[in-house]
C-alpha cells in the first residue's frame, strides 16, 4: 500500500522531445542565434595573406571593453562559414562543428556571431540551459556563488553523477584565485562588488555522465547590487536574465525592515557583519519587471525562479519555542542533502516555511514576485554556516542547504526526479 501511495506521489517531470539541434545563447553576451550562424577563429596564421594574418578582432574587443578588460590586438582571423564551400564544411549529428580554410587547415574553434567569444563544444547539441543569480546590494551575491560552485564541484556532483566543471582555464583560475581559495583557505570575507568594476561572468557546466542528459550551463556574473536597481547598469549586466532558463532570486534577511530591527536588537554587542539597508527586494523585482517582464505575454515570466533568503543563520537570534517568526526546531537550521533526486518531504517542508516567513515580514515583496514570477519556490541557505565577525569567518565553513535550490531548478529543468522520503 505504501508502495502504491509513493508511487502517486512521486513526482516526475514530463521527459522533453530530444531535437536534432538546438538554439544557441552564448554564455558570454546572451545573444540567441542558430548553430548554422557560427563563425570559427582560424587554426593558425600567415604573415603575408591579409585575410589570414593577425589582426585586431573589433567586436571580440567591443565586448572586452565592457568589462574593462584590454584589447587584443593581434589574434587569428574570423572565418565566416558563408565564404566558406560546402564541401569545405564540417557537421557532426547535422550541426556546423568546423571548416577547413583555403589553406586546408581544419578549425573547430566556434565563435559566437555577435560578440566572437567561444562557444562551448555542446552548444547547439543541447538546449542552452542557463542559470542566472540576481540580488540587490550586500545580498551576498559574491560569497553564495563562491559557497555553491565549491558544494557543486565536492558534493553536489557526486550525490547525481556528474561533475561540475569550469568553461576554460582561466575561469578556473580567477575562480580559484579571487575568490574560493580567500573564502575557504583563509576565511576572509569577499569584498562586496563594486558598480564600477565590471567582472566577465564565472561559467561552469554542470555535466552528467549519463550522456542523454545536456549539460546545464551556470552563468554567474558577480554583477554589483547596486545595478539590479539602475537602468543603465541593468542593460549592461542583465541582459543574461532575459535567456536564462532559470533564476536564483537572493535576498538577505537584513533588508528586510522588520527583521533588520530586530536583529540589531538581539544581537546587541556582537552583531558579526551587518549590512546597511540597501534597496530592499521588492525595488529588485519592479527593476526586472520594468527592463524585460513587462515586453512578455501577460507581463509574467514563467522562468523557474529560486527565490533564496540567504545568511539564514542570522535567524538564530530570532528563533523562539513560540515561532513568532521562527520556531527553534526549524527546518532553516537543519542541513539536507539530495542524493540523486529531489526529496519532495524535505523541499516542500523549506518551501512552505520559507514563504509563510516572508509573508510575515514583507508581504508587499511576495506579492510582487508572485504577479510577476510564476514558477516560484522558497528556500533558506547559510555559506558560510555562521556569521562573520570584522570580515574573517570563525572555524571551519560550513554551508547550510545552499546547493538546495539548484537541485530543485534541476528538477524543474527535467534533469532529476522528485521522489518523496521513505
Amino acid at each position: 500500500m505504501f508502495a502504491l501511495l509513493k508511487r502517486i506521489f512521486d513526482k516526475k517531470q514530463p521527459a522533453k522531445e530530444r531535437l536534432r539541434f538546438y538554439d544557441i545563447v552564448c554564455p558570454y553576451c546572451f545573444a540567441k542565434f542558430h548553430h548554422g550562424d557560427v563563425v570559427f577563429r582560424a587554426a593558425h596564421h600567415i604573415d603575408d595573406d591579409e585575410d589570414f594574418a593577425l589582426q585586431e578582432d573589433e567586436l571580440l574587443n567591443h565586448y572586452r571593453g565592457k568589462f574593462g578588460l584590454a584589447p587584443i590586438y593581434d589574434i587569428e582571423a574570423v572565418i565566416d562559414p558563408s565564404r566558406v564551400l560546402d564541401e569545405n564544411k564540417l557537421y557532426t549529428d547535422g550541426i556546423l562543428m568546423g571548416v577547413s580554410d583555403k589553406y586546408a587547415i581544419v578549425t573547430r574553434n566556434r565563435l559566437c556571431p555577435f560578440c566572437h567569444n567561444d562557444l562551448p563544444v555542446t552548444a547547439g547539441r543541447h538546449p542552452s540551459n542557463i542559470l542566472s543569480i540576481v540580488g540587490a546590494t550586500s545580498v551576498g551575491k559574491s560569497v553564495y556563488m563562491t559557497s555553491l560552485i565549491h558544494t557543486l564541484q565536492h558534493v553536489t556532483a557526486n550525490n547525481f553523477d556528474a561533475a561540475c566543471i569550469p568553461l576554460d582555464t582561466e575561469i578556473s583560475r580567477r575562480f580559484r584565485s579571487s575568490y574560493e581559495i580567500p573564502l575557504f583557505e583563509h576565511g576572509t570575507l569577499l569584498q562586496s562588488t563594486d558598480k564600477t568594476n565590471r567582472q566577465e561572468p564565472f561559467i561552469f557546466q554542470f555535466i552528467f555522465r549519463n550522456e542523454d542528459k545536456a549539460p546545464l550551463t551556470l552563468v554567474f556574473f558577480d554583477v554589483a547590487g547596486e545595478g539590479m536597481t539602475d537602468p543603465d547598469y541593468l542593460k549592461l549586466h542583465a541582459a543574461h536574465i532575459k535567456n536564462s532558463a532559470a533564476i536564483l532570486f537572493l535576498v538577505d534577511p537584513m533588508q528586510i525592515r522588520m527583521i533588520r530591527e530586530k536583529l540589531i536588537h538581539q544581537l546587541g554587542e556582537k552583531p558579526g557583519k551587518i549590512v546597511s539597508q540597501g534597496d530592499e527586494p521588492r525595488e529588485v523585482v519592479v527593476s526586472l519587471f520594468g527592463d524585460f517582464i513587462a515586453h512578455l505575454e501577460n507581463s509574467k515570466t514563467e522562468i523557474p525562479t529560486a527565490v533564496v533568503l540567504t545568511k539564514s543563520d542570522l535567524l538564530h537570534a530570532l528563533k523562539h519555542d513560540d515561532g513568532e517568526y521562527v520556531r527553534t526546531n526549524s527546518n532553516i537550521f537543519r542541513h539536507v542533502s539530495h542524493r540523486g533526486c529531489l526529496d519532495l518531504a524535505e523541499y516542500q517542508n523549506i518551501n512552505e516555511e520559507i514563504r509563510r516567513f516572508l509573508v510575515k515580514v514583507d508581504t508587499p515583496f511576495v506579492n510582487a514576485l508572485e504577479v510577476y514570477f510564476k514558477n516560484t519556490s522558497y528556500f533558506a541557505v547559510s555559506a558560510l554556516g555562521s556569521n562573520p565577525v570584522d570580515q574573517q569567518v570563525n572555524g571551519i565553513i560550513s554551508p547550510v542547504r545552499v546547493d538546495e535550490p539548484f537541485i530543485w531548478l534541476l528538477y524543474k529543468l527535467g534533469y532529476i526526479e522528485g521522489r518523496t522520503s521513505q
